[in-house]
């Protein structure tokens, strides 16, 4: 796991998983299991997930997706147990991006503001590699 600042601002966390390192064989089976993890805790909450792959390739000349990515999903989840002020719902809710290619999987989410909610999720991410 490796963190990264995308567009100058942004801290991201992204993992790269060749296929051959991983139990799972597509992003919908991934998704799944983060549905699991994220149902089993005793605070987070599923939300839904995004197909932003589909999304994209439906926008016609609009949408622009890099030709080696063969599907790209988010889920969106919450791990709120607090409401001290109006800005917390700027950071929330909490997203994890599953990007499927040929050969690997790249799977990324935006650093929390809570640490042990970024261990939580790192962890999750990490327990994808078989």
């Amino acid at each position: 796991m490796k963190q990264v600042t995308f567009k100058e601002k942004y801290p991201v966390f992204t993992l790269d998983i060749l296929k051959t390192e991983s139990r799972f064989s597509s992003v919908n089976e991934i998704i799944s299991y983060f549905q699991e993890k994220i149902e089993d805790h005793p605070v987070a909450v599923f939300i839904s997930t995004f197909n932003h792959f589909s999304h994209t390739k439906n926008l016609g000349e609009l949408g622009e997706i890099n030709s080696e990515i063969v599907d790209a999903q988010n889920i969106i989840f919450c791990f709120g147990k607090e409401l001290p002020n109006a800005l917390v719902l700027a950071v929330r809710p909490r997203s994890i991006g599953v990007a499927e290619f040929s050969d690997r999987f790249v799977i990324s989410f935006m650093e929390t503001p809570s640490p042990q909610t970024t261990v939580t999720i790192e962890a999750w991410i990490k327990s994808v590699v078989a």
